[in-house]
């Protein structure tokens, strides 16, 4: 029995276009001023570090990296330092009003629903915890990142690597066939499924959904949950 989802975002909960077309190039078009602003400040430092040692020049100044994180970007490197600092550029868009999260009109609905039935709801993305939290508590339908359960990124490991799942299984104190995995990419369900979770692959905008797997167009058709009523039921 179904008893927790866990989310991906772009491409599932929220349109690819938000994210590339909005947040990326707020993100580049701030980083030269937020660097010289808050490079100095110890979790923008924490990240400069890391960054600087995943690109193999270590002690390498802000303004020496930033041409590297542009075109981390550019390539869309899932590296746990640049998201960490994407998310950092975020905060201040989210709060100047700059932009809100965006979410497909099927799923806060759905979330709420699922949460009166009695699931639990995780978020697993390669964009940082950081950056997911702001999404939803800034999103075009409200505040709704209490909803969540907890929020997963890079930190616990790759998408399209059965290691991350076993540990997210782990740290929620989930069996892996009662965590559903909901995501628009074969490669991160593969494997989930390697790990032993149940899956749905979202296929927003398809006539008709074709997968030799669960497949849904929006939120209200996965199968697994269509005539759930969660596990208290």
């Amino acid at each position: 029995m179904i008893q927790a989802i866990l989310t991906d975002i772009e491409g599932t909960t929220t349109d690819i276009d938000f994210v590339h077309r909005t947040l990326f190039p707020y993100a580049a078009a701030a980083l030269g001023d937020f660097l010289r602003a808050e490079g100095g400040t110890p979790v923008v430092a924490k990240a400069l570090a890391e960054a600087a040692e995943q690109a193999g020049k270590s002690g390498a100044t802000a303004e020496e990296l930033e041409p590297i994180l542009q075109e981390w970007m550019r390539l869309d490197l899932k590296l746990t330092p640049l998201k960490q600092l994407q998310g950092l550029i975020w905060e201040d868009g989210y709060r100047r009003g700059r932009f809100m999260g965006h979410l497909y009109a099927d799923v806060p609905p759905a979330l709420h629903r699922w949460r009166d039935q009695g699931l639990r709801l995780y978020v697993y993305s390669s964009g940082s915890e950081h950056a997911q939290r702001l999404l939803f508590g800034h999103s075009t339908h409200g505040d709704l990142s209490g909803l969540f359960d907890g929020y997963f990124d890079t930190r616990v490991g790759p998408k399209r690597e059965p290691e991350s799942y076993t540990r997210i299984c782990a740290q929620t104190g989930i069996e892996p066939d009662g965590l559903l995995f909901l995501s628009d990419v074969a490669a991160e369900l593969n494997a989930a499924e390697a790990a032993g979770l149940e899956t749905c692959l979202l296929q927003r905008g398809a006539a008709q959904p074709c997968s030799e797997r669960p497949a849904a167009r929006d939120f209200n058709e996965i199968p697994q949950l269509r005539h759930s009523k969660g596990p208290s039921a």
